[in-house]
């Protein structure tokens, strides 16, 4: 899908304009130049930059570009299915995360993702349950972050 760099360009002068709004309640740190503000701040007068850059040059040209163009693939049913099934799986896994738990929804979503985009069984069930694993490992250990058992709680604890 194409858009035009003018809608993204103004989508990204707002998303920066709602972040520095957002962070002007941020408390000063004691004792310090810089704040918790300070970053999220530079991110987004990055992104009022660039936005209005966008917007800029796009006016500039001298092409009319419509606002939105839908690419080839996405009159093929396989590409357009694959698409809609990782928005489906996400959507899946928000209400599903907590009572199958992350590996069992992890491991079935990547599985299904990789058939859709025509990965054979023998590459797809490897890589989804490596991928899994992979994944866990790095937000339960690495960064701490607690996963959700699920239905696997009873087993592993």
């Amino acid at each position: 899908m194409k858009i035009n760099d003018a809608l993204s360009g103004a989508a990204l002068v707002a998303l920066g304009a709602a972040l520095l709004w957002h962070i002007q309640g941020f408390p000063p740190m004691p004792g310090q130049k810089f704040g918790p503000a300070w970053f999220p701040g530079l991110v987004a007068g990055g992104l009022i930059a660039c936005g209005a850059l966008l917007v800029d040059a796009q006016l500039r040209s001298a092409a009319p570009v419509p606002l939105l163009a839908l690419p080839a693939w996405m009159r093929r049913v396989r590409p357009a299915a694959s698409v809609a099934s990782v928005v489906a799986g996400l959507v899946f896994y928000v209400f599903a995360a907590d009572t199958l738990g992350f590996h069992i929804t992890a491991a079935a979503l990547l599985l299904l993702w990789s058939r859709l985009l025509g990965a054979p069984w023998q590459f797809a069930l490897p890589v989804a349950l490596a991928a899994t694993f992979v994944i866990h490992l790095a937000f339960y250990k690495l960064l701490k972050v607690p996963l959700p058992w699920g239905l696997l709680e009873r087993v592993v604890f």
